[in-house]
């Protein structure tokens, strides 16, 4: 490996690829002879010469000098570089290296591969260079399309062995991504340093600074010859990033000068709140997702009790419409038993980018200033709700008929789920919604559109396509109806009225009249039967069990599994049943039980969609045959929860029988220890450490990362309850 250019980057790299043994040698060029003998000296290269002398038998050459001096750099490598050399930078800026490239070798070669390690210290020199630099940072190569797929493939193992995160994207969206989240931030330390040095008493300003000030100011001592090329290399994206910035600024300042606290708020909740969510909120741009975002595996051990008095999380379902309906209320709306889980949390952020000030979530409380029916902004850019399927249909009907345009986005299992369901009615309402291919995500919303009220009937019951078309019948003219053929829940239904707004029902169809208003209020989350579900069966299939399960919702559209359970034989008491914020919620005390197969109702499945996933492992637990018919709507869920359930089952001992709309489990058969793959489906995960309590060996769940979306503070709670899980780091 030739190095050309021995500062804190390329001798940090030279240092890191020779203690990986992935390279034989690293040789090096520089201006300065110190440099290259204390790079000696020090162990970080192997030898040093002119640029025609090191690049002359290098198998890779590494760019590596301020993107300024790229282009003569590249003038003096281009007679000397072989042929199957492959050559890649680590500049900031990628433009003008693709720009320098084709000047000096007239046109491209595949072995050519850009790349930005995001890594760095306000310290420089080849004294500076450490192996550690690149551990957990993250690498963007940006490959042309025909990159050769042997040079593509070295550079990625070579970063990884210095311990980096290598991602891909193309040129142009790199040095925008970056003027936003690396050049901006340097240009106003820079800039802030400089302008406070310049006041009168700054040495008082300077010596009473605090923490943050230090923490925020450190990139200032970075290279000024460095950052005085990146700003005038990157000229245009960061222009547009800093004109974005001045305009932000401006409005905050005439905030201050008018006294307009609400605008000060909203920004500052919305700012802190994107911080704090930073990672998931843009997961799907690949080069901010947060390097604590680790794969999790789940380690279970066989056997133990399930016992104790617990309550498990917010209902997801009416965490996602509290905030909806909230922020469309005139008034202000409180929550409290807020699921704090990631899919709720993307529903809350993405309001906040329509210019909601939402205060929260604080140990589940949210406060939501709700801007009327048509106070929605513009957001800035694509709304990402994570993994959230509810998320995404309920925000299509929403903004079907506002004024601006708007983009939904999500995860990558989001991004393969059918979103056609809601998008045709939709259409025929009067929507633009453009899809990507199959009918799936992102979806693009044309604004300004004038909704008329439609008869829709549901060909396959959803719960979500019903609320998608009545949430977009609020802005529609006349009546929109719905009917169902069969039943769902019905929380949408139940908190417009709770906000006011009437809904009505008759039998399996409701309907709405557009051009009304909600009205703010109080809202009482109750614990969300689907995460109660996974202990539900827990201590109804393991011996000596006795669990009681506080405050959770009983929505009649909702409790399903409650019947299916009892249907099994499992012993299941319902006690201190009560209404709160028109959802009715009780306790539920469920001991050990001999549980039986059956053929399950198919009036049932509707019921019970999202708890299929644990049923099947009670299924398997029970004595004698259980047959699921009708539940077609389980294969466009997180996963095909059909599939991958049987799959899961299948390792671990438990054959099945998987039917187009459903299956059939035999009941008795020993389930062993095995390797499961989740397919990122929170609910496969929870499913299968609830088996493990009749596993006669260790059970490995991988891709458990998701189970935060739903039920965050799984495994503490089943720890506590007796399930015998670890969380560790997977692959």
């Amino acid at each position: 490996m030739a190095v050309i250019g021995l500062g804190l980057i390329g001798g940090s790299l030279a240092r890191a690829a020779r203690q990986s043994g992935l390279v034989g040698a690293v040789v090096a060029a520089d201006r300065s002879d110190d440099e290259l003998a204390l790079g000696v000296e020090l162990g970080v290269i192997d030898g040093h010469g002119s640029v025609a002398e090191v690049v002359a038998g290098a198998d890779l050459v590494v760019v590596a000098v301020p993107v300024r001096a790229t282009r003569d750099v590249l003038a003096a490598i281009q007679p000397h570089l072989s042929p199957e050399a492959v050559l890649t930078d680590v500049g900031s800026t990628k433009g003008s290296f693709v720009a320098a490239v084709h000047e000096i070798f007239g046109g491209w070669s595949p072995r050519i591969i850009p790349g930005h390690p995001i890594a760095g210290s306000e310290k420089n020199g080849v004294s500076a260079a450490r192996e550690d630099l690149f551990s957990d940072h993250k690498v963007i190569l940006t490959p042309p399309a025909d990159a050769a797929p042997d040079a593509l493939d070295r550079l990625t193992r070579l970063w990884q062995g210095c311990g980096a995160t290598v991602l891909t994207m193309d040129v142009a969206r790199h040095d925008e991504v970056l003027a936003a989240t690396s050049h901006l931030p340097h240009l106003i330390a820079f800039s802030l340093v400089d302008t406070l040095a310049g006041e009168d008493q700054n040495m008082e300003i300077f010596r009473y600074a605090a923490g943050g000030f230090r923490d925020f100011t450190r990139i200032a001592a970075s290279d000024p010859v460095m950052w005085h090329d990146i700003f005038l290399s990157n000229r245009d994206a960061v222009l547009r990033v800093i004109d974005h910035f001045n305009e932000d600024l401006a409005q905050l300042r005439q905030a201050i000068e008018d006294q307009d606290g609400a605008a000060l708020l909203r920004v500052f909740s919305r700012a802190r709140a994107a911080r704090n969510h930073f990672s998931k909120m843009l997961s799907g741009q690949a080069y901010v997702t947060d390097m604590s975002q680790k794969p999790v595996r789940f380690r279970l051990q066989p056997g133990g009790s399930v016992n104790g008095d617990i309550r498990v999380p917010g209902d997801k379902s009416i965490s996602h419409r509290s905030i909806m309906l909230g922020a469309l209320a005139d008034g202000i709306t409180e929550v409290d038993g807020f699921l704090e889980g990631e899919d709720s949390l993307a529903t809350l952020q993405a309001f906040r980018d329509m210019g909601v000030t939402i205060e929260g979530p604080d140990h589940g409380h949210v406060r939501i200033h709700g801007v009327g029916m048509n106070g929605l902004e513009a957001p800035r850019g694509p709304l990402y709700l994570g993994n959230s399927g509810t998320a995404m249909r309920l925000f299509t009907g929403l903004l079907a008929a506002q004024p601006f345009d708007s983009e939904l986005t999500g995860d990558a299992s989001l991004s393969r789920r059918p979103m056609d369901r809601v998008a045709e009615p939709l259409r025929a309402m009067g929507a633009v919604i453009d899809t990507a291919e199959g009918g799936r995500p992102p979806l693009k919303i044309r604004g300004g559109q004038k909704l008329a009220g439609i008869h829709y009937d549901m060909p396959v019951a959803s719960a979500q396509v019903k609320s998608c078309l009545l949430l977009a019948g609020l802005y529609a003219d006349g009546m929109t109806s719905v009917h169902e053929p069969a039943p769902t829940r019905d929380h949408t239904e139940r908190m417009l009225e709770g906000f006011g707004y009437h809904v009505h029902r008759d039998a399996a169809t409701s309907s709405v009249v557009g051009g009304g208003n909600l009205s703010a209020g109080h809202i009482d989350v109750p614990a969300d039967i689907s995460s109660a579900a996974f202990f539900l069966v827990a201590a109804s299939i393991a011996g000596d069990s006795d669990l009681t399960l506080r405050h959770v919702g009983m929505n009649p559209t909702r409790t399903g599994v409650l019947n299916i359970l009892k249907l099994m034989g499992a012993d299941i008491t319902v006690s201190n049943e009560r209404e709160i914020g028109g959802e009715p919620v009780a306790d539920l005390r469920v001991r050990s039980a001999t549980l039986r197969g059956i053929d399950i109702p198919e009036d049932q499945v509707p019921l019970a969609i999202d708890e299929f996933p644990v049923l099947f492992i009670a299924a398997a637990c029970a004595e004698g045959r259980t047959v699921l018919r009708g539940a077609e709507e389980l294969r466009v869920k997180e996963s095909d929860r059909i599939q991958v359930m049987a799959d899961g089952l299948k390792a671990v001992g438990v054959a099945t029988t998987v039917t187009p709309d459903g299956i059939i489990i035999d009941g008795g058969q020993t389930i062993v220890g095995g390797q499961v793959d989740s397919h990122g489906d929170h609910r496969i995960a929870m499913s299968f450490a609830v088996a493990s309590l009749r596993a006669s060996g260790e059970i490995l769940v991988n891709d458990c990362a998701n189970v935060a979306t739903s039920f965050p503070g799984f495994e503490a709670l089943a720890r506590e309850t007796g399930i015998r899980i670890d969380a560790e780091e997977g692959r």
